[in-house]
């Protein structure tokens, strides 16, 4: 088994731990490499783990370099996403679920992969099922990013709550996130985003044991400063990243431009 033995830059921001990386890839290969240890040390102790898969750019190095470590237990693994889009087909060239495929499901052996199914008539019908699903399978490890606005999943500000009662909602996608969509190449304009999606909440996301963050690029500099030292409230849904047990955060050069005053930077 491989993995990357570049040497960050660490520090710690409340109970998150950072790695500073000098490129995107050195970053994402940290992270992969963080994800893969966590999955066999979970399999040694567990016939299947559940693991949470972000979808965007932010992960597109994260998820490339740990499908390209060999040997890891995907046989073992119960798969889930973390948001869709509503109304949106599997095969449309924005649709979480063909970038999953395409990424993750058709690369590596999983045991199994649950989509959420965003374009379903029912959408209160696939929300249960889903809960369901994540319930029974209580997944120990979670790959996750950042909006530009700050969200964790689709949680953005002006839906976010840090004690969401249910795990799963639809929620109503704000300007800045449409923004970043669009920006990031998934669609031609912002008229062309979606304007509803269908989301674990954050309580869902919080309870899993291990959380792996992804967050490179420029684009990143400023809400990865938001989140490291403005107040702790659903202004910047990912200030609450700094209360978890077992965060890390995986920067590189470019979303970490904006720190100050940090050792090393």
């Amino acid at each position: 088994m491989i993995f990357s033995d570049s040497r960050p830059n660490s520090f710690q921001v409340e109970k998150m731990r950072v790695e500073v990386y000098p490129s995107s890839q050195a970053a994402g290969a940290a992270a992969a490499q963080a994800a893969g240890e966590e999955m066999i040390r979970l399999c040694k102790t567990r016939d299947l783990i559940g693991m949470i898969f972000a979808t965007g750019a932010s992960q597109i190095d994260t998820i490339e370099a740990l499908t390209a470590i060999e040997r890891l237990p995907w046989n073992q693994v119960l798969g889930f996403h973390m948001d869709e889009y509503v109304g949106i087909a599997a095969d449309h060239p924005a649709s979480f679920r063909r970038y999953l495929r395409e990424r993750l499901t058709e690369k590596v052996p999983m045991k199994e992969f649950y989509e959420i199914e965003g374009d379903m008539r029912d959408l209160e019908r696939t929300r249960r099922q889903y809960i369901e699903e994540l319930r029974s399978v209580d997944p120990q490890l979670c790959l996750l990013g950042i909006g530009e606005n700050g969200h964790l999943a689709f949680n953005d500000p002006h839906v976010a709550d840090f004690q969401d009662p249910v795990d799963m909602r639809v929620v109503h996608l704000d300007r800045v996130c449409r923004q970043q969509q669009a920006a990031e190449g998934w669609f031609t304009s912002i008229e062309q985003v979606p304007e509803s999606a269908i989301t674990l909440t954050i309580p869902a996301l919080l309870r899993v044991p291990r959380l792996i963050v992804s967050v490179p690029g420029a684009r990143k500099a400023n809400i990865v400063r938001r989140t490291f030292f403005e107040e702790i409230s659903t202004k910047c849904p990912a200030t609450v990243l700094r209360t978890h047990p077992n965060a890390t955060i995986f920067l590189d050069a470019q979303s970490a431009s904006e720190l100050k005053n940090v050792p090393g930077l």
